[in-house]
């Protein structure tokens, strides 16, 4: 695919458009707008950044980028890893920065209504103060937006009870590629109106049209809750007991929460945290939080699920009785992604799904796998409940450039992926396929489903103008 460049024409047409002060040429203004959290070897650097304030503006945008024929790439946080906010074809990258308001939040109704940039954990405070809950809920809640998390369909630790973001998203408002104006379901929770577009545009990670409003399912928030910290001396109680715990309980956890005994320690170190119970013994730990109606149910649950877990393999149980404590813990677990990427210069990360049953399996293959790559180690983190782990692989091989860590990252993203797809998964569950993932995408999905995409594609984006060279190459 050939796009046009943006000339000084087109730049004195944006100015018009955004003002002076909302269109960024220089350099050092615009690097950071050329990657994501996938890290700087991805990097591609746009031709200029606009920074949007309404929606007028964005349909100017791509009437004006159709007319002329330029790529233009919608940015959230740039907090994803699959580049899926990287301008592939330089062109105009549009940020979404500026459209950070919630609109309202209706009890009645029971949802909220915001702009596109309205950070998730400011909207989850925002409700929790009327008694209300958000329940899409991702691990990047401090930094991610609402509407990258729609563009993405993420999930984070409360999948198992409430489901991923596609769960919680009732209407969008959205401008086409093409410049025209989406208005996609409501207030209302039934709809039966021919084929929902709502739902297609979830997760299509902004190809098919630009987000300005979202209005998103409240529930009332949850009763009294409890977190348990369990350390086992083995992966494979680990997985067990994740089970084991649903089914002696008869209820879903909240959250059920994987991680081993590399990202603990290294997260503990470089946060110079106390070390977690059990620490010196064990190899991986499950954490999950409990909701009862009242303190003695509560009491009998957390009972029901350590004695399950014991039963099981695990070293001990751990209950966090204080808000303090559980947000200790929980602290960890959040910050162990972040912190292997500070710490190691070259890290791969992303996410695969299984069927439950089969994650000590998949664990234990990766591992096969990783040990044909000279100078690799790999941790796991996951939401383990819904079989959706987080390899994070490190690169400890000194010196490698990063030419070298792409080839070598590529053959074994693939290889992990495509092992997740043949046991059952997927290639993603949250992360997006961006353009990291769109040949594994291919192979897993296989060439008739990927030739459908494109053509639901062609009908939103005639010209391929919006976010091209994400999740499948147009031919």
């Amino acid at each position: 695919m050939e796009y046009k460049k943006v000339t000084p024409e087109t730049l004195g047409e944006l100015r018009k458009i955004f003002g002076d002060r909302n269109v960024l040429t220089e350099a050092e203004k615009i690097e950071s707008y050329s990657y994501d959290e996938g890290g700087k070897q991805f990097s591609h650097m746009p031709e200029v950044v606009v920074k949007a304030e309404n929606e007028e503006q964005i349909v100017q945008l791509m009437k004006l980028a159709n007319r002329e024929h330029i790529p233009v790439t919608p940015r959230g946080a740039g907090s994803g890893l699959a580049g899926s906010a990287v301008p592939l074809y330089g062109g105009i990258v549009l940020s979404m920065e500026k459209m950070n308001r919630i609109l309202e939040i209706d009890e009645d109704n029971m949802v909220a209504v915001c702009e596109p940039a309205v950070i998730t954990n400011d909207l989850c405070k925002a409700v929790a103060e009327k008694g209300l809950l958000y329940a899409g809920y991702p691990m990047s809640t401090e930094t991610s937006y609402i509407s990258s998390n729609v563009a993405t369909n993420a999930g984070g630790s409360k999948v198992i009870k409430y489901g991923s973001t596609r769960s919680h998203v009732l209407g969008l408002e959205c401008i086409s590629p093409t410049g025209e104006k989406l208005v996609l379901g409501g207030k209302r929770r039934k709809e039966t109106s021919g084929y929902s577009l709502l739902q297609l545009m979830i997760g299509s990670e902004g190809t098919l049209g630009i987000m300005t409003k979202v209005i998103v399912n409240l529930i009332p928030a949850p009763n009294a809750t409890v977190d348990l910290l369990v350390p086992f001396g083995s992966f494979d109680d680990a997985v067990k007991a994740s089970s084991g715990v649903i089914r002696t309980t008869k209820v879903y956890p909240i959250s059920m929460e994987f991680m081993d005994i590399l990202g603990v320690k290294t997260t503990t170190e470089h946060l110079n945290l106390p070390a977690l119970p059990a620490q010196d013994k064990a190899q991986a730990y499950l954490l999950f939080t409990l909701e009862g109606k009242t303190p003695d149910e509560l009491d009998e649950l957390a009972e029901k699920a350590g004695t399950a877990c014991l039963e099981m393999g695990a070293l001990d149980v751990f209950v966090a009785s204080t808000r303090t404590e559980s947000e200790k813990v929980w602290n960890i677990r959040i910050n162990v992604p972040a912190v292997i990427l500070d710490n190691w210069p070259h890290v791969l990360t992303g996410d695969v799904v299984v069927p439950r049953s089969v994650t000590a399996d998949f664990i234990r293959r990766t591992q096969e796998i990783i040990e044909k790559y000279p100078g690799l180690q790999v941790s796991f983190v996951g939401h383990i409940g819904d079989g959706n782990l987080h390899p994070l692989v490190m690169d400890i091989m000194p010196n490698r450039s990063d030419k070298e860590w792409i080839e070598v990252s590529d053959k074994l993203y693939e290889e992990l992926c495509l092992l997740g797809s043949h046991m059952g998964g997927t290639v993603s569950g949250e992360h997006g396929i961006g353009f990291v993932k769109k040949h594994i995408l291919g192979e897993s999905l296989g060439d008739y489903t990927i030739s459908m995409m494109r053509g639901i594609k062609k009908v939103f984006d005639p010209n391929g103008i919006l976010n091209p060279g994400k999740i499948f190459d147009l031919e």
